[in-house]
C-alpha cells in the first residue's frame, strides 16, 4: 500500500480524495471496464455531473469502500 494520500482529480485541486467515480466511455471501453476519477467533497458533484451528462458515470463510492473491495 502506498504512503501517499490520493488526491482529487479536479483540475488544480490538491485536496485529499474521499470519493471514487467509476466510469467508462461505451464508444471505446467494454461494458465491464471501469476507469476511475478521484474526488474531494467539494468536487464530487461537479465531476459526477461532467461524467453523467456524457453517459459515462457508472458508480460513485467512498474511497475507503472502493479500496476495501479492490484489495
Amino acid at each position: 500500500m502506498s504512503d501517499e494520500t490520493p488526491i482529487c482529480s479536479a483540475k488544480g485541486c490538491r485536496a485529499d480524495a474521499v470519493w471514487v467515480l467509476a466510469w467508462n466511455n461505451p464508444k471505446i471501453h467494454t461494458p465491464e471496464r471501469r476507469k476511475t476519477w478521484l474526488a474531494c467533497e467539494e468536487h464530487r458533484e461537479h465531476l459526477s455531473q461532467f461524467l453523467g451528462v456524457r453517459g459515462f458515470l457508472k458508480d460513485v463510492v467512498l474511497l475507503k469502500e472502493w479500496e476495501a473491495t479492490e484489495g
